[in-house]
């Protein structure tokens, strides 16, 4: 409960948590425990068995009901007299726009996701509300304060972009087990199985690539009549056989790499096919598509089995017969989900039989989800610790004891005798396009890039706008809305198709585009700047953004020291390695009040915070989901993240 000096900024705070997971569950709880009386809850997800681990408001029972509602209920069992308000809906829905932020005193984040984090950011900056944010991933969690103007925001610090990888790497020459999760996941689960406009070409590259491009287009449909198992074998024997041959064509390729193995389905399986079937009544009623499963139906038990190659062929087989046989309504819609049992299966197995062919080791379904998912398995008391801390910031915000205010880092080891290592917030980045509107820089080749390109990879990606408007000078070129009439949507979707320089305003090197987001009420400038070549490799999707740079470091005070930790990024690419050591190495810092005197004394008055961007972050994810940052370079210590 908190003290009695803090009781009447408490009871009076109206509250808005956006998240109920593993921290918000913790958080929740606290909040009710601490005295606070009115509290708002938005989260959109349902209660899954994998939850009831750790997110401790939930039962069995409640699986598949709404994770906001359902928490409700259950603190108002201990607190009967507090008001909750659940919402059960995307926080980035029209409702929760900056007028309603604005009704309350403080925001919490408990989320999961670097798009979300970064929509509730921007809200709450033009609604002017404080934002505490938090993360954890295993036994590594923190917490960070966010006020307008006092502190950076969420985003004053950028988050290096997801590790990826080549598609030549991905398509032609896998190294690594990842590479064929990714294979298995982003191209043939994609196409089997998910949009049929996608462009998505799983034909190896080679110098034959056009004499294949017949059986490309064809072999892929379902043909009218044709036996589902003999299909799943047509299949199998064209991108484990036939696409492989292929890549072998091309001698140079593998010049200074070991040669794969081309892998057909008669290697394994017998021409009858009825033989190795499993049994359709083990995968349950016909439309309980939850327990789809083909281990089920083949009578494999164990998650953490290495199946052999045969056995992952079987696998393959029967989950792709499955998606057809039982969830054929939902084929030329579906996305991989890690929650999905029978996606992951059929991943396992093409990344398996992938794996094989290019003699990587192979891995069991535990482990193979845990890569195509980037699942840490989370720790529930690391979640308890980052809600008490939340609170606690929550308290000093609405006391505004501004002084006091820290930035709170949960360490797996100690590092100085702390395990819970406070840091004073830092100043905003005046270089921040978010808080501070600095303009941007964009390198791309105006004469080949669409702007679909632009509008996908730039504006809706890297930058996370939800509702963009762009515009060049008083040209309107590309709008969303649901208030826009056929015409102007046809328009601006004719737009989206054609090349930059050929727009009816052209967009050539020196354009400067305005970027908005009503939604979100922010704006940034970006400056287009014409360049012909990209590296494939290192700039795969042939333009570079920049101009976000970090705040200039200061003269440290030699009297006070600090250690920072660090933080991950929210978007949790597959490719993410996960044994990786995290170093945190001491740093020393100097109040604001005194770099201020110094510095500018319009700053002067503005108390707690610190003017010093060498830091690290550490943590931006709850629940499983795991990708760590780079550590600043400024350490002079080796890089031992991803």
């Amino acid at each position: 409960m908190a003290s009695l000096k803090h009781l009447p900024a408490v009871k009076g705070a109206k509250v808005l948590m956006v998240g109920a997971g593993g921290i918000g569950c913790e958080l929740l709880k606290t909040l009710a425990l601490s005295g606070f009386q009115d509290i708002h809850i938005i989260d959109m997800d349902t209660i899954e068995v994998s939850n009831l681990n750790r997110q401790f408001l939930f039962r069995q029972s409640h699986v598949g009901q709404s994770k906001a509602k359902v928490a409700r209920e259950a603190v108002l069992k201990f607190r009967p007299h507090i008001s909750i308000t659940p919402y059960h809906a995307n926080v980035k829905d029209s409702d929760f726009n900056v007028d309603f932020f604005k009704q309350f005193n403080v925001v919490l984040n408990g989320l999961d996701n670097l798009d979300a984090r970064r929509h509730v950011n921007r809200l709450c900056l033009a609604a002017d509300v404080p934002l505490i944010e938090s993360g954890t991933t295993g036994f590594l969690g923190q917490v960070t304060v966010h006020v307008k103007e006092r502190t950076e925001c969420y985003e004053c610090q950028p988050k290096p972009a997801p590790k990826t990888y080549p598609v030549c790497t991905i398509t032609s020459t896998p190294s690594k087990f990842v590479h064929c999760i990714v294979w298995a996941k982003e191209l043939l689960f994609a196409k089997l199985f998910g949009d049929k406009n996608q462009a998505n070409d799983l034909n190896v590259r080679s110098s034959d690539g056009a004499s294949s491009s017949k059986q490309a287009e064809d072999v892929f449909e379902h043909r009218k009549d044709e036996d589902i198992e003999q299909y799943g074998r047509r299949i199998y024997d064209h991108v484990f056989g036939y696409n492989i041959e292929v890549a072998l064509s091309n001698e140079e390729t593998w010049k200074n790499r070991n040669r794969p193995k081309p892998i057909y389905s008669s290697e394994f399986m017998p021409n009858d096919l009825s033989q190795q079937n499993g049994s359709m009544e083990k995968n349950g009623a016909a439309n309980d598509i939850s327990s789809v499963s083909a281990m089920a139906s083949l009578g494999m038990k164990n998650p953490q089995d290495v199946w052999s190659l045969k056995e992952n062929s079987r696998v393959f087989l029967e989950a792709l017969k499955l998606f057809f046989l039982k969830r054929e309504k939902e084929i030329g819609n579906l996305t991989f989900d890690k929650d999905d049992q029978l996606a992951v299966e059929f991943v396992t197995a093409a990344a398996n039989i992938r794996a094989a062919s290019f003699g990587i080791p192979l891995h069991s379904l535990f482990e193979a989800k845990g890569i195509a998912g980037n699942i840490v398995h989370a720790v529930a008391t690391t979640n308890a610790i980052i809600a008490g801390l939340i609170v606690i910031e929550a308290i000093k915000v609405l006391q505004n004891d501004t002084k006091n205010y820290r930035m709170t880092y949960c360490l797996e080891h100690p590092t100085r005798k702390m395990l819970l290592m406070p840091v004073e917030p830092f100043e905003p980045n005046r270089s921040c396009y978010v808080c501070s509107e600095t303009p941007l820089s964009l390198e791309i080749n105006t004469h080949r890039a669409k702007l679909r390109d632009f509008v996908e990879k730039i504006v809706k990606s890297t930058l996370g706008m939800s509702l963009p408007l762009i515009m060049h000078g008083s040209a309107l070129l590309y709008e969303v809305g649901d208030d826009l009439d056929e015409e102007m949507v046809a328009n601006y979707a004719a737009n989206l198709d054609k090349v930059l320089s050929e727009l009816p305003t052209p967009v050539t090197s020196g354009t400067m585009l305005t970027i908005e987001d009503l939604q979100q009420e922010l704006s940034c400038q970006i400056n287009i700047k014409h360049r012909e070549e990209f590296d494939e490799e290192k700039e795969p999707d042939g333009m570079v953004l920049s101009g976000w740079t970090q705040a200039p470091s200061v003269v440290k005070d030699d009297n006070e020291s600090i250690a920072n930790a660090g933080s991950t990024s929210n978007e949790p690419p597959v490719e993410a390695e996960k044994n990786d050591e995290i170093e945190i190495p001491p740093e020393k810092k100097r109040k604001l009040s005194e770099v201020s005197e110094a510095v500018d004394p319009d700053l002067s008055s503005v108390d707690g915070d610190t003017r010093n961007p060498d830091k690290l972050q550490v943590l931006d994810d709850d629940d499983e989901l795991m990708i760590f940052d780079n550590w600043d370079s400024v350490t002079n210590k080796k890089n031992r993240t991803q």
